[in-house]
């Protein structure tokens, strides 16, 4: 399967700062074509290309004061499932963390999710999110945990993402925060979802509930969203003026449906991310 990618950011830097992107797909993810370009009145920027532990490539930049165009394209293809987690997965991911505090929702999911494991605890966590959290663009803010969409009900895709990763802890699964490009979301945007060890197996959780979790392509994966931002910086502010995302399947219409369609993601079945 052949998946599109590409996003397009136009910043106003305000003085010098140090840029870090996390927009380009994950190492281990096989590209038939690639290009990223920071560019400034015509003249390219060349980044400094970091790959961290899990796999994320970072492009690292440090700017002046100006404007700042960056795009990013890519045609990549299917890798095969996730590295097994190590013991050191299995310990980083079980841990509490700053936007997934396991501790503080401890009670809630014991209650919640009584003596479920494996499978049936997974699919009852993405059900409840699901029925109980309400999409709601605007709503939340940078700053919100887990604990914070558990008590409001509402959020967007990290938000989600946030609370599986807790609850799962909680319960003594080690789980994940990734960021994606994600084939048919509406509305386009960066993506997140979760995944949890089960099994011997990474299997990806969107309680969103509006990608198809067979489309999605890894771009970076962390503790949560403080290890995955598509965007930071460090030294001075900018202004994100303009920000445009896609994703598709290519193929014929049946292919394309069966991969980016959400609606034709059968939730129950257990799905790896590539």
């Amino acid at each position: 399967m052949q998946r599109v990618v590409r996003s397009e950011l136009d910043l106003e830097v305000e003085g010098e700062l140090d840029l870090i992107l996390s927009v380009a797909v994950a190492d281990g993810v096989p590209r038939h074509s690639e290009r990223m370009t920071l560019s400034r009145d015509g003249e390219y920027l060349e980044p400094e290309v970091v790959l961290d532990a899990t796999g994320s490539r970072l492009h690292r930049l440090r700017v002046g004061p100006g404007p700042l165009e960056i795009r990013y394209d890519a045609v990549v293809g299917d890798a095969g499932p996730p590295a097994a987690a190590s013991s050191l997965d299995t310990a980083v991911y079980l841990r509490p963390s700053r936007y997934a505090p396991s501790d503080s929702v401890f009670a809630q999911a014991r209650r919640q999710f009584g003596a479920l494991r494996g499978a049936d605890l997974l699919r009852a966590v993405e059900r409840f999110v699901a029925e109980t959290v309400t999409y709601s663009p605007g709503l939340s803010l940078g700053t919100d945990s887990a604990v914070t969409t558990l008590a409001t009900g509402r959020g967007v895709c990290r938000d989600y993402a946030h609370l599986v990763i807790a609850l799962l802890r909680a319960m003594d699964v080690p789980a994940r925060y990734v960021a994606c490009y994600a084939p048919g979301l509406i509305p386009m945007d960066f993506h997140a979802v979760a995944e949890a060890w089960i099994d011997g197996r990474w299997l990806v959780v969107d309680a969103t509930r509006l990608s198809h979790r067979r489309g999605l392509v890894r771009i970076a994966t962390g503790r949560d969203a403080a290890d995955c931002a598509f965007l930071s910086y460090y030294g001075a502010n900018l202004t994100l003026r303009r920000m445009f995302v896609d994703a598709r399947v290519e193929g014929d219409v049946e292919l394309v449906a069966a991969a980016s369609d959400p609606l034709l993601d059968d939730r129950a079945e257990l799905v790896s991310l590539s």
